[in-house]
């Protein structure tokens, strides 16, 4: 069900997403080579403690394990944070959910790991920027069709696979509402967006092919070739006055004006 909230409702989902921009900013500090998953994971928890709120992903479904979604390298999302330490010129995708008085904030950035090799660091850069073309689009009256084609285009200009397996979504009192924000998608086609609606927007981009496989665990997703993937990730409303990013490093932001470029 697509729901639609109220600005009281807004602002407690500007303090779930305040708590995800600071786990960004703590455990991509905390990122270098020889740091396990683990370590990464345990100042997630902590920070999102800190800040009041509780863990989206912690128990999902009854059985994801962890607070965070650590995917390193081939891995696209769900990635479990375990012992694995990273590596001089790895990706890690940092995707976290906090949960404020009941409503959820939903966010995901890609950096890399000291210094990575210039294709790396431009499909890192591709996914950014595609994220940010499917953002421009969440206004009111907009569709569905015109965020998938705008982030779709980004990829596919730069030849990068474009995951379709896997989506964008609404929040709001769940971490997954109504409707499902794919992609790819056609200008002009698909539901048309409204004030009081919030969506994540997570464009999913693989050096190689677009197709995934999923490990044995059940949530473990990769390229199928064993390609890089990067993933980005933002809760954005739309408010009265206008879109609105609840999970940028300034809460909130205004669509148009996007945050510094996230190292990597």
């Amino acid at each position: 069900m697509i729901t639609i909230k109220s600005r009281r409702e807004f602002e407690k989902m500007a303090r779930a997403g305040a708590a995800i921009a600071a786990v960004h900013e703590a455990v991509g500090e905390a990122v270098r080579a020889g740091v396990s998953l683990l370590e990464l994971e345990e100042i997630g928890a902590r920070v999102i403690a800190r800040h009041g709120c509780t863990p989206s992903f912690l128990g999902y479904l009854g059985s994801y394990p962890a607070t965070l979604c650590l995917s390193p390298n081939d891995v696209i999302v769900h990635g479990i944070p375990n012992e694995h330490r990273l590596e001089e010129g790895d990706i890690l995708s940092i995707d976290a959910g906090a949960v404020y008085e009941g409503f959820h904030g939903d966010a995901a950035i890609t950096i890399g790991v000291g210094v990575v090799a210039p294709e790396t660091q431009r499909l890192i850069d591709a996914t950014r920027e595609g994220m940010w073309a499917g953002i421009t689009m969440v206004r009111r009256g907009s569709r569905l069709g015109d965020i998938g084609s705008a982030i779709a285009e980004v990829g596919r200009a730069h030849g990068y696979g474009v995951v379709e397996e896997y989506v964008g979504h609404g929040i709001g009192r769940a971490m997954h509402e109504e409707p499902q924000v794919p992609n790819y998608g056609t200008p002009g086609k698909g539901l048309r967006l409204r004030v009081g609606m919030s969506l994540c927007i997570e464009p999913m981009f693989n050096m190689g092919g677009r197709q995934t496989k999923v490990d044995s665990d059940g949530w473990t997703v990769r390229t199928a070739d064993g390609s890089l993937s990067a993933h980005f990730e933002h809760t954005v409303a739309i408010t009265p006055e206008g879109p609105m990013i609840f999970t940028a490093d300034r809460e909130p932001m205004p669509v148009g004006f996007e945050e510094a470029p996230a190292r990597g």
